[in-house]
């Protein structure tokens, strides 16, 4: 397969050397040529394949309840379904399809005990790191489809391997006189999100793996739409050009610009900003400007939350790296998107006012308003989400610097979770959910960054509604 290269021949399956060779100012090639795994493709391919999946994890849980009562014991349903083997089977299954059936897997890691059983958010976990890149071939086959053969000859640099793989796509470094990261989108991702989907709730209605009487259909459907949207790059492209709007005179921030020219559905093209890892960066800086690093970060969440109306709801930390040169946090990956509504906006601000106050029975009504918990909803485990919450605000109550690296709060939250998962059978809704995992992946970063930030100060100004915002 081969392409015009500044009258050059070039073939695509193969590196060339000019394009490959590592240099000082860009990430090195991740991937090795014998990494590529191909997408699979087709409804039936992919349903082929998560079948095998289920029919493994139903028939090891089998054989170790055969064995079990050989040995006189009672077989544990759950116990026999959540085996490590079944994590790594069910892991591996789901980062090999990509597409949808991965970026689903890891929004349900969403909030562990509240959803899904800790043991399967764990499962979940395992997928946010890297996937395998598609071949050159299937690389080739989908960049001519959206710029036309022949594309090769508009650059005078095109990277083959990618310098980053995940669920929807894989990034590939190219120049055409401007230095750009080019976003491709796996073949048949988009027509594949609703098989995915159908087939991933079917993995989870496996017996022991969910409460009985669980009702996952909001949130599958609401992942479902939110899945159509990410794998639109078009929409992520007007997301990158409305957080860029309104991050531009940010100082602490720096993003991509949209090379219009070379995007659409399926290829995100926008230019390339030299940067590293944000943990690799920062890890060993002094503690002011981790702190304030941590500090722009928390900030940015409370400004998506209650002034834009919009969140980029992924943490994964790939998404965030730093400029060391311009000490500028880089932002990366606006296809998670969700827009918040301004009477949720509204509720979460009467929340936050009331669990300041500590009026229980205002922060009672808040909750049941969002959606925490339904009138139905036992009293023991309302009483319980109350006192989680109650311990989760904590930080935000006291008027000095929380130091993240010294608490164990999220350890307490996360077995407070895991008692509330084993009968929790109301689903909070998804909107609420996807909040929260950018939440919760803040405090992590914080954590990771060992930062110690006076939350109070940073949120008091978002107590109170700007002028003509939040009217029901």
């Amino acid at each position: 397969m081969r392409a015009s290269r500044k009258g050059e021949a070039m073939d695509l399956d193969k590196p060339a050397d000019d394009t490959q060779a590592a240099r000082a100012d860009t990430a090195p090639p991740s991937y090795a040529p014998q990494n590529y795994a191909p997408v699979p493709q087709g409804r039936g391919a992919r349903m082929a394949h998560m079948g095998a999946m289920a029919a493994g994890i139903a028939g090891a849980a089998l054989a170790g309840g055969l064995r079990q009562l050989a040995t006189g014991q009672k077989p544990h349903l759950p116990d026999l379904v959540l085996t490590p083997a079944n994590a790594l089977r069910a892991a591996q299954s789901l980062s090999h399809l990509r597409g949808a059936a991965m970026k689903l897997g890891q929004m349900m890691a969403l909030d562990a005990g509240t959803v899904l059983p800790p043991e399967f958010t764990a499962i979940l976990a395992t997928l946010q790191s890297d996937a395998k890149p598609m071949p050159p071939k299937q690389l080739q086959h989908m960049l001519n489809a959206q710029w036309g053969a022949g594309w090769r000859a508009r650059f005078s640099r095109f990277d083959v391997q990618p310098f980053a793989a995940a669920s929807i796509g894989q990034v590939h470094r190219a120049n055409d006189g401007r230095d750009m990261a080019i976003k491709v989108q796996y073949p048949s991702v988009r027509a594949s999100i609703d098989a995915d989907i159908g087939n991933v709730a079917a993995l989870m209605r496996l017996p022991g793996l969910l409460p009985r009487g669980a009702d996952l259909a909001p949130l599958l459907a609401a992942a479902k739409a939110q899945l159509h949207d990410e794998a639109d790059y078009t929409a992520e492209a007007g997301h990158l050009h409305a957080f860029g709007q309104w991050l531009g005179d940010d100082p602490s921030f720096a993003l991509p610009v949209l090379c219009r020219d070379l995007c659409t559905p399926q290829v995100l093209a926008m230019t390339y900003l030299p940067s590293a890892p944000l943990l690799q960066s920062l890890g060993p800086a002094p503690q002011p400007q981790r702190d304030a690093a941590a500090s722009a970060l928390i900030d940015l969440t409370l400004r998506e939350m209650f002034i834009f109306g919009a969140m980029q709801t992924d943490p994964n930390l790939g998404n965030y790296r730093y400029d060391a040169a311009a000490q500028r946090i880089v932002l990366l990956d606006f296809g998670a998107v969700r827009p918040i509504a301004p009477v949720l906006r509204a509720r979460f601000r009467n929340l936050l006012n009331a669990a300041l106050n500590r009026d229980s029975a205002a922060i009672f009504t808040a909750m049941l308003e969002i959606g925490y918990f339904s009138p139905t909803t036992p009293a023991a485990q309302q009483d319980l989400i109350m006192r989680m919450f109650d311990l989760a605000m904590a930080p935000l109550r006291q008027d000095s610097p929380f130091d993240f690296a010294a608490s164990d709060l999220l350890v307490r939250l996360r077995d407070m979770g895991m008692a509330l998962g084993r009968d929790m059978m109301h689903v909070p809704p998804a909107e609420t959910l996807f909040l929260h995992r950018k939440i919760g992946g803040m405090y992590l970063l914080a954590s990771k960054l060992r930062a110690r930030v006076n939350l109070r100060a940073l949120i008091d100004p978002y107590r109170h509604a700007p002028a003509g915002q939040d009217l029901a």
